[in-house]
């Protein structure tokens, strides 16, 4: 085979993967929002994330660090991993990282001084290329042409018969994923997060250092994985999302599928609005795999070890 058509076919299964993620958005759909920070002298005990901005750690974070199209800055001390996607990473020489650094579609600078213990990865030309792919702007079409409105009102008639079909056949699964999506959601969008960082991660080590016969359907494999937690997931998220505006807002009783379908409409509805609603999707595949890598696609069980003795009921979620 031509070693520049398999290099061909491997940047689309990348690109692929990217679009089954949902991608993020590139500098252009950054907002103006103030950075998040931690200052000098303050304490983070619990995870921190920040999504469309920027975050400066000059005090202390105990845990993981993380940034969804911003910048992470860090003059303090980080105790777990700082993982960004879609910008850069600065450390300051008075910086120290315990964990890793875990950079997509930006770059890792370090003054000299800087410590981190554990790994420093990036790839910095992914990230801007995700919104090529996903909004209508950068292809000459408007967000609100009727090429792209068709396009995304079709992908979302997909989704509605994809999550009939999901609750016909394996129902009490999806319902666990939400129960544990509403229980721990940041814990989920975290968990999320750094699954769609290590699916990119295995991408990219395919790509370059397996050879075209297995490093192509491994590729396709990592792509495989991909599609079904973001398809899980995402229903799951339909669920969780129905449930909270109908039964905890309004305090009404359905079925778990109509609440499903509640929240796509909602989510729908969201998705039409210009980068807004790519965030919005963008959140819900994080969530959505997070807690389908949590649940194991709702089984309940630890994904090395047997069953579990004691699962979740399931009374709060119907």
């Amino acid at each position: 085979m031509d070693p520049a058509s398999s290099s061909v076919r491997r940047a689309w299964c990348i690109v692929w993967l990217a679009l089954l993620l949902g991608g993020a958005a590139g500098d252009s759909a950054r907002g103006e929002d103030p950075a998040l920070v931690i200052s000098s002298g303050s304490l983070a005990r619990r995870e921190v994330v920040a999504l469309g901005r920027d975050l400066e750690v000059a005090g202390r974070a105990l845990d993981t660090v993380a940034a969804v199209n911003g910048s992470v800055r860090v003059s303090g001390s980080v105790g777990g991993d700082i993982i960004v996607l879609g910008g850069d990473v600065l450390l300051q020489r008075s910086a120290r990282v315990a964990g890793d650094v875990f950079v997509l579609g930006g770059r890792i600078e370090t003054r000299a001084g800087a410590v981190i213990e554990g790994r420093s990865v990036s790839y910095p030309t992914l990230g801007a290329a995700w919104l090529i792919l996903l909004e209508g702007p950068s292809l000459g079409l408007s967000s609100l042409s009727r090429v792209v409105v068709g396009a995304k009102m079709a992908l979302l008639a997909a989704w509605l018969g994809w999550s009939i079909l999901l609750f016909a056949i394996a129902g009490r699964e999806v319902l666990h994923t939400s129960q544990a999506l509403r229980d721990e959601p940041f814990r989920s969008f975290l968990i999320g997060l750094s699954g769609v960082l290590s699916l990119f991660l295995t991408a990219l080590l395919l790509s370059s250092l397996a050879a075209v016969v297995i490093g192509v359907p491994l590729l396709f494999l990592v792509i495989g994985i991909a599609a079904a937690l973001k398809l899980w997931g995402l229903v799951a998220v339909f669920h969780a999302a129905g449930r909270v505006l109908v039964r905890d807002l309004l305090s009404r009783r359905w079925n778990p599928l109509n609440y499903a379908m509640t929240g796509l409409l909602v989510l729908g509805g969201l998705k039409i609005v210009p980068y807004l609603g790519m965030w919005v999707w963008t959140a819900a595949s994080l969530l959505g795999i997070g807690a389908t890598l949590m649940t194991k696609f709702g089984l309940q069980e630890p994904w090395l070890q047997g069953p579990m003795t004691q699962k979740r009921g399931l009374a709060d979620s119907l």
